[in-house]
């Protein structure tokens, strides 16, 4: 057991890249397989063979970021590594890097997180921007600082860094360790999936960090030839003080920091305000207006949701129990279903069977004001022949339209 342990060490420092991109797509594989053989003993249900061939694209790009988080975890409990491996293993924090954040970027835009400030009254179950969108820049800047100390203490000759400058990176590191830290604390919620894969890149991120800061301060360091300030020269000289120096360094780099960003507007309290001046979050201060309920089964509906100056709501409704946007053109199309049903009921079945077939499966791509827009102003055509039906076909046309979603029942009026 302990003989292929170390082959599969050494297959991975062979090429770790390769590696963790070999090792995950076998288990996507055998994933997809053991899928494949589900399926075919659910008889109740269609299998096709190329199936195999989209489960393995899928499952992989799951399974991607969970290998690298493993391997990580394991490479920070390996005590020691030799300098030809730590040039490999950079080559694979890079890719682990680059991977971690496409991945996370492609991640959030599937989730509910709208990055709209708490001010915004936003849809059904969306949620407003964990981080507030006024100090995008002070966070920004800070994982910047992050991002260019671990490449001054990775990829320079740590004999070729001043100590003074390796120990304001590893300050650099502290900064973006924190940042990391709370996100992971703003969007904790161990009920929801959405936690466990958006907390993968800071994660990796911070074990990157605490990995690359203790490679450092064992790597020999120079020899001062400065005659002046011995004493301070020997501690700053000496690596194993650079930990505790660098959490000293964090004070005056946060306020070198904290000046460059009021020269670009930033408040001198961004860095707090960044995680509390926000909605729906662990950290948030806020209280956000109630969402409000968009039926996406409806089309008309969803249109309501378009921009204020195109689709012109005029008030909100209630629909099942929950509040929704009502604009003219949603009211003129339920008023003129409501006809048809009470007119011709058989035929309202057919008309509402096919609507709903046809409707729901556009309707629930429909996120976007700008697509919203658009189906209102497809959906004009429809809401002129609509309403030149109610004015043939109903008394009173116009208190039909009005009385369409209603927050409370209407009373029953005897004619």
């Amino acid at each position: 057991m302990k003989n292929q342990v170390n082959k599969i060490k050494r297959w991975f420092f062979k090429s770790p890249v390769l590696a963790s991109i070999s090792f995950s797509f076998v288990c996507s594989f055998g994933g997809s397989i053991l899928l494949s053989f589900l399926f075919i003993r659910n008889e109740s249900i269609k299998y096709y063979p190329q199936n195999i061939f989209f489960w393995s694209i899928a499952i992989f790009l799951i399974v991607l970021p969970l290998v690298l988080t493993l391997e990580n975890i394991l490479l920070f409990i390996i005590k020691e590594v030799s300098n030809e491996k730590k040039t490999k293993l950079k080559t694979w924090e890079l890719f682990a890097i680059i991977i971690g954040g496409f991945f996370s970027i492609v991640y959030i835009t599937l989730t509910d997180i709208s990055f709209s400030d708490w001010q915004v009254q936003l849809y059904n179950v969306q949620k407003h921007t964990p981080i507030s969108t006024a100090s995008f820049l002070t966070i920004l800047i800070i994982v910047l600082i992050a991002v260019i100390s671990y490449i001054i203490l990775s990829y320079y000759p740590i004999n070729k860094i001043p100590p003074l400058v390796a120990v304001f990176s590893i300050a650099g590191l502290y900064l973006g360790i924190v940042q990391c830290i709370l996100w992971c604390v703003q969007i904790f919620d161990p009920s929801n999936i959405d936690f466990v894969f958006l907390s993968l890149f800071p994660l990796n991120a911070i074990l990157i960090a605490i990995r690359t800061i203790k490679d450092v301060i064992k790597q020999q360091v120079r020899e001062s030839k400065i005659s002046g300030f011995i004493r301070l020269n020997n501690i700053l000289n000496k690596s194993s003080n650079w930990p505790w120096l660098g959490f000293i360094a964090t004070i005056p780099l946060l306020g070198l920091i904290v000046v460059v960003l009021l020269i670009f507007g930033q408040k001198p309290d961004s860095l707090i305000v960044a995680w509390s001046e926000t909605a729906d979050w662990n950290l948030s201060s806020k209280t956000a207006p109630q969402n409000i309920y968009q039926d996406q089964h409806y089309l008309c509906t969803v249109a309501a949701g378009g921009h204020y100056s195109i689709v012109k709501p005029i008030r909100t409704g209630k629909r099942h129990g929950n509040k929704v946007i009502v604009n003219r053109q949603l009211c003129i199309a339920n008023a003129f279903e409501q006809v048809i049903e009470e007119k011709t009921p058989n035929f309202h079945k057919i008309l509402r069977s096919f609507y709903d077939k046809t409707g729901y499966p556009i309707a629930k791509h429909i996120k976007s004001p700008y697509t919203a827009d658009f189906v209102y102003i497809l959906m004009k055509p429809l809401e002129w022949i609509f309403l030149g039906f109610l004015y043939l076909f109903d008394v009173k046309p116009e208190n039909r339209i009005a009385t369409q979603y209603p927050h409370a029942k209407l009373p029953k009026v005897s004619i």
